[in-house]
């Protein structure tokens, strides 16, 4: 059915919606307030990856003159006029948020922001210390005169744009403007090396001055006998989607080397600047940086909101602080030493950040040590830095194991960090593969190969998340350990495919992008219409990070019309507009922000009452399902299965930190009916309470069964 371009929502705004929930709990009272601070530094981290990436993206496809193809039909400049007004109020919301609530909130609470005018004699001294001694020692102002080139500046680095008064006796180039005759520009990058917070002596509480601040007020040592007109902040924003032909090159090692060098010259798609800047000052930075006035941004307070998360970390303010999680060990896998005995006794599944990663991690120290593991083979899209998990695959090298790991160079923002893992991994004797032309490989999967007494075992391990130890402490996964012969054997006819770079065969029970997986999904979804035509049982309850594919969109949009009734949990993009009568009545969208990132990907069929549940590592996406390796794993263990259906009922349950989609794709909180009900402080409370029960069993208390007439 052809469907009108009014039934989809914009994918750049609905992720801007989706940054400003981030936003939103930055002013909400009863989060704690350094809680507030890392919320803000977080919308302003996105916001940075949404311009080198997205808006680098439309940029470049405005450029080259490329004919629109989204899905609500807006033309590439219309999309970044839209996008430019949404950051504009979302650039306000944060000034609002951190000059009027949050700064206010740490100056009651005993830490101040501190002008020079405010310093008391010691202060100034300290102050005026470090900038001789290393500050002054690490920048270098460069003076830019009309016509000439703006230097080589970092994307997304602090600097600050000089205005000085023009010594008559100096050459000033061929200037055609009289008044610009009379001044002179430079340019101060503070870099990365500068700490953006500099610590004040204070009697009490926590003093500091911002950098910027600092080398303002000292701007005349810079600039010995030149009148100091204005100085203002400001910062560029360099586009990173620059595209890899990875079927041309012969080396991706050496092409993506070359690729993160080229994102340092790209072209500049964002000039932030001070609020308070003059006219004079705004025309040389759009001059000197090209950058038209929807490129250019007049920012109120502070630039580069990303460096509140140091802010957010200072040391002995812990009641301004969320309450600590510390992960529990799962009871599962401290039963037994041996972890292979543990997985061969039953399918195994752990909730992350609220359970340890450490069994993932042992896993592989395992498989490394155990002399009756004879291969591993394994994926790798975001390693840590350190990682323990690359230290696990060498080691198992050394120790004589077949080891293969497939590393994607092209995880945009880690590449640099893959390939020094995928270097020490060569070093250390693991066959490294790079993933697949033109795919990337973006599919959670580590197999454990053993020789024993019963014969060839694969120990598996699938995951919704990253193979990296930092970011399981912050995100919320799932890990799903099996011994299952028909899951082993998929997985390896899987990785052995894109190892060989071969057509896979026919897999029995996983499903892969970008052979079958939204095949399958669809084919899932139109099961639950025809039961819903036949009146028989039918549901669909999803939770993913994004809902993008048109083809996924109008399957759910047949299958709300057949009356199946679906359930979606999407944390950021949602392209679908849910509760429009005659097209998605029968679909509810939510979606949670809350202290850690949503991450995992659950998805149930009713299937006639059979309930057929998945974890994934793709999202609805085109990208996920047509460009990328991923995995939809079915959970066959009924035990697994069913607590899988219950975490994800209870996504649907939350009232505290959840938001409703409308029609009209705004966001608006859910009704809180009855108790509140925070799913993340729900599942930690559990996990709790399970290991609790596990440790102390002495405190379980018995309860005797009671005849009818008692």
């Amino acid at each position: 059915m052809s469907r009108s371009a009014d039934q989809y929502l914009n994918r750049e705004l609905s992720w801007l919606a989706f940054n400003q929930r981030v936003l939103d709990l930055a002013s909400k009272q009863e989060v704690p307030l350094l809680e507030r601070v890392k919320f803000l530094a977080i919308t302003a981290s996105n916001l940075d990856e949404f311009f080198k990436v997205r808006v680098g993206g439309l940029t470049l496809a405005l450029q080259n003159k490329v004919e629109s193809v989204e899905i609500t039909g807006l033309t590439v400049n219309e999309q970044l006029n839209a996008i430019t007004s949404r950051v504009q109020q979302m650039n306000s919301d944060q000034a609002n948020v951190l000059l009027r609530h949050l700064l206010p909130g740490l100056e009651e609470n005993g830490i101040h922001r501190l002008q020079h005018e405010q310093l008391n004699e010691q202060q100034k001294a300290v102050v005026e210390e470090i900038f001789d001694n290393e500050i002054a020692s690490v920048v270098a102002p460069i003076m830019i005169e009309r016509g000439q080139q703006f230097p080589l500046l970092s994307s997304a680095k602090q600097c600050i744009c000089v205005r000085i008064k023009n010594d008559s006796s100096r050459s000033v180039g061929h200037l055609d403007d009289a008044k610009l005759a009379d001044e002179r520009f430079a340019v101060i990058s503070l870099g990365s090396a500068l700490r953006r917070f500099i610590k004040l002596p204070q009697e009490s509480g926590h003093a500091f001055m911002l950098l910027e601040d600092v080398v303002g007020q000292f701007l005349h040592k810079l600039f010995p006998e030149q009148e100091i007109l204005e100085w203002v902040p400001f910062r560029i924003t360099r586009n990173a989607d620059i595209a890899l032909n990875d079927d041309l090159m012969h080396d991706l090692l050496l092409g993506m080397t070359a690729m993160l060098e080229a994102r340092k010259v790209s072209e500049i798609i964002r000039v932030e600047v001070d609020s308070g800047a003059s006219d004079s000052l705004l025309q040389f930075l759009r001059e000197t940086t090209n950058a038209s006035d929807r490129q250019l941004y007049r920012i109120e307070g502070p630039l580069d909101l990303v460096a509140l998360f140091e802010l957010a970390e200072i040391n002995g303010y812990s009641k301004l602080k969320d309450e600590p999680w510390p992960a529990k060990p799962s009871s599962e896998f401290l039963d037994s030493p041996n972890v292979f005995e543990t997985i061969a006794a039953g399918d195994r599944i752990l909730l992350h950040p609220y359970q340890q990663y450490d069994p993932v991690i042992n896993f592989l120290r395992a498989a490394a040590e155990d002399p009756d593991v004879i291969a591993i083979k394994q994926t790798l899209y975001r390693s840590s830095r350190n990682s323990t998990i690359v230290d696990a695959l060498a080691a198992a090298a050394a120790n004589g194991k077949q080891v293969t790991a497939i590393v994607e160079l092209k995880a945009r923002f880690d590449e640099a960090r893959n390939i020094l893992g995928a270097k020490r991994l060569e070093q250390a004797g693991v066959d490294v593969i790079y993933g697949v032309q033109g795919l990337k490989t973006h599919a959670k999967l580590c197999i454990a190969v053993r020789r024993e007494s019963r014969g060839i075992q694969r120990y598996v391990h699938f995951g919704t998340g990253n193979y990296n130890e930092s970011t399981a402490k912050l995100y919320s996964d799932v890990s799903y350990f099996t011994n299952n012969e028909q899951l082993g054997a998929d997985a390896v006819m899987f990785f052995n495919a894109i190892t060989g770079l071969s057509v896979p065969q026919p897999l029995q029970l996983l499903a892969a992008a970008p052979i079958d997986l939204k095949d399958t999904l669809l084919n899932l979804i139109q099961v639950e219409i025809e039961n819903a035509k036949q009146n028989g049982t039918s549901a669909i309850n999803a939770k993913v990070n994004s809902l993008v594919d048109k083809q996924i969109i109008d399957a759910l949009y047949d299958a709300s019309a057949a009356g199946v009734k679906i359930r979606l949990n999407v944390r950021g993009i949602c392209c679908l507009k849910p509760g429009v009568p005659g097209l998605s009545e029968n679909i509810e969208v939510v979606s949670i922000v809350d202290r850690l990132l949503e991450h995992s990907r659950i998805i149930h069929f009713d299937h006639g009452g059979n309930n057929l549940v998945y974890i994934s590592s793709a999202d609805w996406m085109g990208r996920n399902l047509n460009r990328r390796a991923e995995l939809l794993v079915p959970i066959e263990d009924k035990a697994c299965s069913q607590m899988l259906l219950s975490v994800l009922t209870g996504y649907f349950k939350d009232n505290v930190r959840a938001n409703r989609l409308t029609a009209d794709g705004e966001y608006v909180p859910v009704a809180t009916d009855g108790e509140p009900f925070r799913i993340q402080q729900h599942l930690y409370q559990q996990v709790c309470d399970q290991y609790a029960a596990f440790a102390n069993p002495k405190a379980t208390v018995f309860k005797a069964h009671r005849g009818e007439s008692a």
